[in-house]
Formats: C-alpha cells, sequence, structure tokens
C-alpha cells in the first residue's frame, strides 16, 4: 500500500488571503490524494518555523515572504511550491495572483464612474505591491489621467508609526485632486486609508473613492463606509499549488514561467459607490445623506444643511446625479434595509425602523417597486451583495 505523502503548509491564517490559499488545497487534497498534512498557525511576519530544518517530509507549499525562508525552503532539497512570490530570485516554482489584472480591475471600476485623478497607496519594497502600483497607473495614465503614489512602512519596519503614518497619508489624501479614486493594495490597508480620509474631513466616496483587493468580507465591513474591493478568489490559487506539488513529487517537471490567476470580480461597496461630482454644495449633501438617511430626515433637512434653496439643490441634482434628493435618501435607506436582510434575522419592523422607514409597510411598498422583488424574498434568496435599484431616476419628490 503506498505511503501517503507528507507535505507540510507554511501559509498563514492571520489573513484572509492565507486561507482563501488553505481552502483551494484543502479541496484538492479531498478530490485528489491523501496527504499527511503538516501545518501549524502562524502570521504572514513570522520567520524560518524552527521545526524545518529536521522535518522530513516530502514536499511543501508556502507563502514565502522573505529571502531567508526561501533558502531555508530550497536547503530541504524536496519539491517546493511557493504561492506569494516575494522572493524570486530564488526560482521556486510560483503559483500567484496576475497582479496587473487585479489593478486593471480597480482602475477601470474608477474609470466606469467617470473619475479623472487617481492616486495608489502600496507597501514600499513588496514587489506585488508595486505590480499592482505600476499596472494601475499604467491603465489610468492610458485613459489620460495622472496617479499619484503613497508608500507605507510595512509594520515591523523600524520607522513605522501608526501616528506619523496616518498624519501623513491624511496630508497626501487633502493634496490630491478631488473627486478622485484610491486603489488601496490590499484590504488590510484600506482601512487605514479610509480612516485618514476622516482625519482630513475627506468625504468617502464622494470626493476619494476606495477599492481595497481580496475582498476580505470581515475587514471590509469593519471599515465606514464599507471597503469595496477585488475578489482574488485565492482558493484557485491554493487549488492550483497543491495539484503542482503533486506533480513536481511525482518527478514530473517545473513550470518555466509563474503559474497566474485573474481576479474573479470587482465587489463594489460604499466606498467607491460614487459618481465623479465636482459640485461641493452636492457633495456636502451627498455626505450628510449617507451620515443621516437612516435617521428621521427629509429633504429639507438636507436644504437647511447646505444652505441652498431647495430648487438649486434640487436642480443641481438631477443635473448631476440624474435623481432627486428625496430619492438618494431613499436609495441610502433601502441599501440598509438589504444590508439587515441578507446579514440579520431581524424581523421586518426592526428593519424598517433601523433603516428609516416609517414602518414595515411603507419598506415593503417601496421595496418591491424599486428593487423588484418582497423583502422576505430577498432575504430568502441570501443576497449577498444587494440588488440594482430601478427607476432610480424617476422615483416621486418628497
Amino acid at each position: 500500500m503506498k505511503r501517503r505523502a507528507r507535505v507540510a503548509l507554511i501559509v498563514e491564517t492571520s489573513l484572509a488571503s492565507g486561507r482563501e490559499v488553505l481552502q483551494g488545497i484543502t479541496r484538492y487534497i479531498r478530490e485528489h490524494r491523501k496527504w499527511s498534512v503538516f501545518y501549524e498557525p502562524r502570521s504572514l511576519a513570522e520567520s524560518v518555523p524552527g521545526w524545518l530544518k529536521n522535518w522530513d517530509g516530502d514536499g511543501i507549499i508556502a507563502r514565502v515572504s522573505s529571502p531567508q525562508i526561501a533558502h531555508a525552503l530550497l536547503q530541504t532539497g524536496i519539491p517546493v511550491v511557493d504561492v506569494l512570490g516575494m522572493a524570486p530570485q530564488a526560482q521556486l516554482p510560483l503559483v500567484h495572483l496576475d497582479d496587473a489584472a487585479v489593478a486593471q480591475m480597480a482602475a477601470n471600476s474608477f474609470l466606469e464612474h467617470h473619475l479623472k485623478h487617481f492616486g495608489f497607496c502600496g507597501i514600499g519594497g513588496a514587489n506585488w505591491s508595486d505590480r499592482r502600483g505600476e499596472a494601475f497607473a499604467k491603465t489610468v495614465r492610458a485613459a489620460g489621467h495622472d496617479c499619484a503614489f503613497f508608500r507605507m512602512h510595512a509594520p515591523l519596519h523600524e520607522h513605522w508609526s501608526w501616528e506619523r503614518e496616518q498624519d501623513d497619508l491624511a496630508a497626501w489624501l487633502a493634496e490630491l485632486p478631488k473627486p478622485a479614486g484610491v486603489m488601496v493594495c490590499s484590504d488590510q490597508r484600506g482601512e487605514h486609508v479610509i480612516e485618514a480620509c476622516r482625519r482630513a474631513d475627506i468625504a468617502v466616496p464622494d470626493e476619494v473613492a476606495v477599492i481595497g483587493v481580496d475582498n476580505d468580507s470581515i475587514l471590509c465591513d469593519l471599515c465606514d463606509p464599507p471597503l469595496s474591493s477585488v475578489d482574488t478568489a485565492l482558493e484557485r490559487v491554493g487549488y492550483a499549488a497543491a495539484e503542482l506539488l503533486d506533480s513536481l513529487m511525482d518527478g514530473g517537471p517545473a513550470p518555466k514561467e509563474p503559474i497566474l490567476f485573474p481576479p474573479r470580480s470587482m465587489v463594489v461597496r460604499a466606498s467607491s459607490d460614487a459618481l465623479s461630482v465636482t459640485d461641493t454644495d452636492v457633495v456636502t449633501a451627498l455626505r450628510f445623506i449617507r451620515e443621516h438617511a437612516c435617521d428621521p430626515v427629509d429633504v429639507s433637512d438636507v436644504v437647511r444643511h447646505v444652505n441652498l434653496s431647495r430648487s438649486t439643490l434640487q436642480r443641481r441634482f438631477r443635473e448631476l446625479l440624474g435623481r432627486s434628493v428625496h430619492d438618494e435618501i431613499l436609495r441610502m435607506r433601502l441599501l440598509r434595509a438589504q444590508e439587515l436582510l441578507a446579514e440579520t434575522d431581524l424581523p421586518l419592523a426592526r428593519i424598517a425602523d433601523r433603516a428609516g422607514f416609517r414602518h414595515s409597510e411603507y419598506l415593503s411598498a417601496v421595496f418591491k417597486q424599486r428593487i423588484g422583488m418582497t423583502p422576505g424574498n430577498y432575504r430568502t434568496s441570501h443576497a449577498r451583495h444587494p440588488a440594482p435599484l430601478r427607476n432610480g431616476r424617476n422615483g416621486a419628490e418628497g
């Protein structure tokens, strides 16, 4: 009876990206071969594991984050597949994301919203971040626009300080021409950018729209507003890495080039749900609506906050957004109702109250008119992302 292959997984569990890679490896093992797997929880910042030097195994899949780890893996003399690629000089077989395609997807999402000013926030010295930044800038420049850069320190860098970096980032964001689209190299840093916008009193997404990478739903939903993100579907990377390691352990040849996977989709949340609006009064009104739509406010409250006449604000809204102030209030309330229906078990009356509707019957009527289904059907479908609103340009004025 053939002995099970002994495989070590040096992949972090501290990040959703690492956990997705592990899910793909798990799926491959269940579908194809039984491995004897050696694994211990770790973070991406950890150094060479102490057990590696004396470990007697057949193959390794690793997120190689440093030349030191790459050297230790090569010293084992057994097949290794890298699923990160931060030590290219080691020339380990690599299965990874197509960073250029990731950046192009984010850039195109901004361009579809007619933005003309752009920035990229990356981590200095991280080759995957540099690749994303270069491709993002190339894409927006091809459309006739420029791109500013902000390079963050890694958290373990000797010069890293949260407060100093937030101040520097806030100052950089304040200098960007508005409205702007900012791509962040990862979801982990997306929260930093949104917080820096708040520190600089910059409205997200109306003045600065933000997109991250990896679609780490927990991190994205922790942001305020929730962070839009490129869904990289890293499970495919883990599956392909396991498939490649299986081949290498059977004596197959190593690929001559990296195996790269494109992203799956763009997941739009509130941090990038904006059009290119240069009218500062409309931006002020939009920000007020986003922050207070679920409170007992109406059009007159928005008018008082902006200090314009009702007719002037309505005219500018329709010219720039194609909808009325009342429509925008209703749109934000429906988005909140959709979130609560999909993510909680709250009764409809509680959802109506939290979303700013007078009673559940009114929510049901508006929901059916604008979304095209009842709240109950929407909840049953377990839709993770809100359905597009219908008749957004023609709602009744309030």
